[in-house]
């Protein structure tokens, strides 16, 4: 390895650990928002804490991803440029840095709280399941890709309750909004990988078990439950009993528009440019959905702020 080689070797260490991917991550950011409790410095920092941990955890996993399919990644024209496919980085250093990150992580995690710290466990084995296995499973690939996200959100909570605390609850519909949203963007995912490579799979093996016909139609249940699911999450936490004046629940019913312009807005990328492969760039390269996003998230801060 030449001098300039090693002067770049952490740069492509980090770049295999996908950075863009943490977004993702920012679901741990959604108990301490929907639990009122973000103007609590404490359990704040517990939030970045755990938010950091599992940056470091997801990106120990993509590297021992990429060494799994580093040959199928040399065939794909994107993929190629990884650091551990286009030779950057060595197996074998990438493996071990892979290990002690993992290691770190899940040993922070169970440091931060016995919970959280399990949740991280559960992570990282359905993660690793999915990448050496899994992936190549139709319809279970793309449950295990939504459950991932579903455990991020319960990790966001799990690492907010500590003892003599203020309350952190955790609702079935919180789970239920999670796991739909999370399923119809793993779909639009593999739909638009399957138009890109063509139907007989290209360098991912399962895309050959579907077609685009069946991926529509789960598309389409799914958007419908991610949207129906959240409505019902609104309905529930602004019940009458916590609301007498109803004033709180009209207010939060004015999320609702801009969840439905979010999912309609995502099904016309992947539909008419074809953008779902990538689910991280969206909301960087479409204004119209960033600014959504921004918009709905600004609601939700003032909504849930602490009381």
């Amino acid at each position: 390895m030449g001098q300039a080689s090693a002067l770049n070797l952490p740069f492509h260490l980090l770049r295999s650990m996908r950075p863009r991917q943490w977004l993702k991550n920012l679901l741990l950011f959604a108990g301490i928002i929907f639990s009122h409790n973000y103007g609590h410095f404490d359990l704040l920092g517990r939030a970045v804490a755990g938010f950091s941990l599992f940056c470091l955890l997801s990106g120990s996993v993509y590297i021992l991803n990429d060494l799994q399919d580093v040959e199928a990644d040399r065939l794909h024209p994107v993929k190629r440029k990884r650091p551990i496919a286009s030779g950057a980085v060595s197996p074998g250093l990438a493996r071990s840095f892979a290990m002690i990150g993992a290691l770190v992580a899940l040993g922070g995690g169970f440091c931060l709280s016995v919970a959280f710290g399990v949740v991280a466990l559960l992570y990282f084995l359905l993660t690793l399941s999915y990448s050496f296995y899994f992936k190549h499973v139709a319809i279970v690939d793309i449950l295990l890709l939504a459950l991932g996200f579903v455990l991020r959100s319960v990790a966001g909570v799990f690492v907010i309750r500590v003892p003599d605390g203020p309350f952190v609850p955790l609702t079935p519909w919180f789970i239920v909004c999670v796991l739909f949203l999370a399923l119809f963007i793993a779909i639009c995912k593999r739909r638009s990988e399957l138009v890109n490579q063509g139907e007989g799979g290209g360098s991912r093996t399962v895309l050959a078990d579907y077609n685009a016909a069946f991926l529509d139609q789960i598309i389409n249940i799914s958007a419908g439950m991610a949207i129906i699911s959240y409505a019902l999450y609104l309905v529930t936490v602004t019940s009458v009993k916590n609301d007498p004046s109803g004033n709180r629940g009209l207010l939060m019913l004015s999320s609702l528009p801009f969840v439905i312009f979010g999912v309609f807005r995502y099904l016309l990328l992947v539909y008419k440019r074809n953008e779902g492969e990538a689910p991280d760039k969206i909301i960087f390269k479409d204004r119209a959905l960033a600014l959504n996003v921004f918009i709905w998230l600004v609601i939700m801060i003032f909504l849930h702020k602490p009381s």
